[in-house]
């Protein structure tokens, strides 16, 4: 779906099951035209599209995929954003930390994005760009010194430039244009600003320049240019919310140091915001949040910085006096509070009002993908939700 400024807005359909092909159709089919028919009626309509490995495996590059094609077209909707993160099931079962494996540190992550983005080029309409968001390396806490984190760094960044090389060859013999957004968040190796960019100037740049040079013969300035073309980052909102980071301070900072964003994925955290009166309601508020399927870190901000909970049963043992809050729990965005709980939705409203004057990237993809495990009172038909969801965007865009 086209909006102002010719943002490319859409739903991520991680939110239906997936865990293989035939799983992952019959979800898109009982939904997608439904949804479509409500927020798209006369256009086309965009979709970010969730694929497992089992499901991409599945789909393949014969007769499956031209078969999803073609439903596609007779339903004037088209796939122009992937989401590469999760690489096994991401319903029904606990995901927590496994979300992030296999990380990029193996050769099945390299092999299952390269798959992806060959899927994504053969459905990719001509003159629009394409990307993929990926896991931001791997889950720190797998990690027991920096030795083996800088390992890890290294590694992962010999496994992405592997993919920009693949791009950039697409890019030579097809014209399309395809980067990888790498997504930092909360207890990932990448979790804020500061540590993309120092990944990029330690790590990536340095690979990158190296492999660009051995194999096409091309300069150091003009590799590292590719490097950073086909390289991005997916902007999650309820992720940077989580890092106590102001959107219009990241942008800036990316802006400065040539690092483009190849996503936003418009999501909101929880926000608590404690006082003098009712803190015990507030944390059986909270509590209710506590589910078993996802990570739910919690953040902190003091004068040391931000202190990480790996998840939420971590917090809710240890509880105390704090002043704020803030949880990896993708709420409903259209929603600024869940009394006596709040949301972040003045990230995505400022993130927004940014847009409105700086063209950062084309795509926008909304990832509310915990419409399952949200807390009964919260739930309503999830046709309906996504379309709130989607409507409530396209409004204040």
């Amino acid at each position: 779906m086209l909006v102002s400024n010719f943002y490319h807005t859409t739903y991520c359909t991680n939110i239906h099951p997936g865990e293989d092909w035939k799983t992952t159709f019959d979800s898109l089919k009982n939904y997608v035209p439904l949804i479509k028919s409500q927020v798209s009626k006369t256009q086309e309509f965009g979709l970010g599209l969730r694929l497992s490995n089992k499901a991409s495996e599945e789909l393949g590059f014969g007769s499956k995929l031209q078969e999803f094609k073609d439903w596609l077209t007779a339903h004037q909707i088209y796939i122009f954003t992937m989401n590469g993160f999760p690489y096994g099931n991401f319903h029904g079962e606990a995901v927590k930390d496994k979300v992030h494996r296999p990380d990029w540190t193996t050769q099945e992550r390299v092999d299952y994005t390269i798959r992806l983005f060959k899927q994504l080029n053969f459905l990719l309409p001509e003159g629009i760009s394409g990307g993929i968001s990926t896991s931001p390396i791997s889950y720190k806490h797998w990690y027991s010194s920096e030795e083996e984190l800088d390992h890890a760094k290294k590694v992962g960044a010999q496994g992405m430039i592997a993919v920009a090389l693949r791009l950039y060859q697409t890019e030579k013999e097809t014209g399309n244009y395809l980067h990888l957004d790498i997504e930092p968040e909360p207890d990932g190796i990448l979790e804020n600003t500061d540590e993309v960019i120092s990944f990029f100037k330690e790590y990536l740049i340095p690979i990158g320049v190296d492999r660009f040079k051995k194999e096409f013969g091309i300069p150091n300035d003009n590799a590292e240019r590719i490097i950073k073309r086909h390289l991005t980052i997916c902007y999650d909102i309820c992720h940077f919310s989580l890092a106590y980071e102001e959107p219009e301070h990241t942008f800036q900072k990316f802006l400065g140091n040539d690092i483009k964003i190849g996503k936003i994925q418009v999501s909101a955290a929880l926000k608590v915001l404690f006082n003098e009166t009712d803190n015990q309601h507030i944390w059986e508020s909270l509590s209710k949040f506590n589910e078993p399927t996802y990570l739910h870190q919690v953040t902190e901000l003091s004068d040391e910085g931000v202190k990480t909970y790996a998840d939420l049963p971590e917090l809710l043992e240890k509880k105390g006096r704090r002043a704020q809050l803030r949880a990896h729990f993708h709420v409903p965005i259209f929603l600024q509070k869940f009394p006596p709980l709040y949301s972040t939705q003045d990230h995505i409203l400022k993130v927004i009002d940014y847009l409105k004057k700086n063209k950062i990237c084309d795509h926008l993809e909304i990832e509310t993908y915990t419409w399952d495990v949200l807390p009964i009172d919260l739930k309503t038909a999830l046709s309906d939700s996504i379309i709130r969801e989607i409507n409530w965007l396209k409004e204040r865009l």
